[in-house]
């Protein structure tokens, strides 16, 4: 059976309390592999997949524990109960008013959520002749300031034949991999609450230059941001298009515009990123429609070595906007899929 599942020691982290354990899922034959750390906020940390007969690595994140619990930019997040921006951390909620730990002092923002750097547990491996599958879940008890609802999150990484990415698909069907990747967030409580959910990778293709690279958005309404990157309105529907990154500073955000396939059961949007000197196209898909990844995030860091490419759920301070928020029932479900692959 070509793919497998191992771990190995990441090591401590600082303050030595946990020592952390990654897992590998890899196709044996191609070389492919991802890498996931549990009990970290249950991070994608590596991503390595094929074009041709050349392995590419697709993501920057932190390379030891003590930059895990160092880093400031969310690298491979997981974002909930909330992607993004919150102002001044303040929302309300069936008329009560809640306060969230301000996370970004700079902009006097709550940002990103608090399941990042949480201890996430392996529920389920799973290996077969197309897939290597591996789920994580974390239980939250409503015990965090500001969000007293408790929830249940589950996310499921996969590495699978490409050609098997998507039902319907016309995509290449040799032995290449792609990451699949779904989510489903749960509320356990006895209330309802606010949802969204989001993730943070940094795309690259094997530290190449940004600046060597073009990016592809699909059609979309750019959202206005002010100057504490908090939503302030829309411009005009802009069509599917590709530009070159060379020296462009990105920090944007975006309601996308679905496209599908004439087979395909459900509606999607496809973020692209291609490199200018080998042609070769990093491909990021995100579920779209009512209550899937109807929103996008595009970041290109000072370092110029990599770009975020963040699907979401809901819009930017959307515990206040309510632009994409979802309200969840007790026992009720926010889930959705994305993926990555090359072509």
């Amino acid at each position: 059976m070509p793919f497998q599942i191992t771990t190995q020691p990441f090591g401590p982290l600082p303050n030595g309390d946990i020592s952390l354990t990654e897992y590998v899922l890899e196709h044996t034959e191609s070389g492919e592999f991802i890498t996931v750390v549990p009990e970290f906020g249950g991070i994608l940390r590596r991503l390595v997949l094929r074009k041709s007969t050349k392995l590419f690595a697709l993501l920057k994140a932190p390379e030891t524990p003590q930059a895990l619990m160092s880093d400031e930019s969310y690298a491979s997040a997981l974002l909930y109960p909330f992607p993004s921006r919150i102002r001044h951390g303040v929302y309300q909620f069936e008329g009560e008013d809640f306060a969230l730990k301000l996370n970004e002092a700079k902009r006097d923002n709550a940002l990103h959520g608090f399941v990042h750097g949480r201890p996430f547990s392996v529920v389920s491996q799973d290996v077969t002749d197309t897939h290597a599958q591996l789920t994580l879940r974390y239980d939250y008890a409503g015990d965090t300031f500001g969000y007293p609802f408790p929830f249940v999150l589950t996310v499921t990484y996969e590495l699978i034949q490409a050609n098997l990415l998507r039902q319907g698909s016309h995509w290449e069907a040799d032995k290449m991999c792609a990451l699949r990747i779904r989510y489903s967030a749960q509320n356990i409580g006895t209330t309802r609450c606010p949802a969204a959910f989001g993730w943070h990778p940094y795309f690259t293709l094997t530290g190449e230059p940004i600046d060597h690279f073009s990016l592809s958005l699909p059609g979309r309404t750019p959202i206005k941001l002010d100057k504490h990157m908090i939503a302030d309105g829309r411009s005009p529907f802009e069509e599917a298009s590709e530009f070159n990154l060379h020296k462009v500073e990105l920090d944007s955000a975006f309601e996308i515009n679905p496209t599908s396939e004439p087979d395909a059961s459900e509606s999607y949007a496809e973020t692209i990123l291609t490199s200018l000197s080998t042609g070769v196209r990093l491909i990021v898909g995100q579920q779209t429609g009512a209550g899937k990844l109807n929103y996008l995030v595009c970041y290109t860091p000072t370092r110029r070595d990599s770009i975020a490419i963040e699907p979401l759920t809901a819009n930017v301070n959307a515990f206040n906007n309510g632009e994409g928020l979802t309200v969840l029932e007790p026992w009720e479900e926010l889930s959705g899929t994305m993926w990555v692959r090359l072509d």
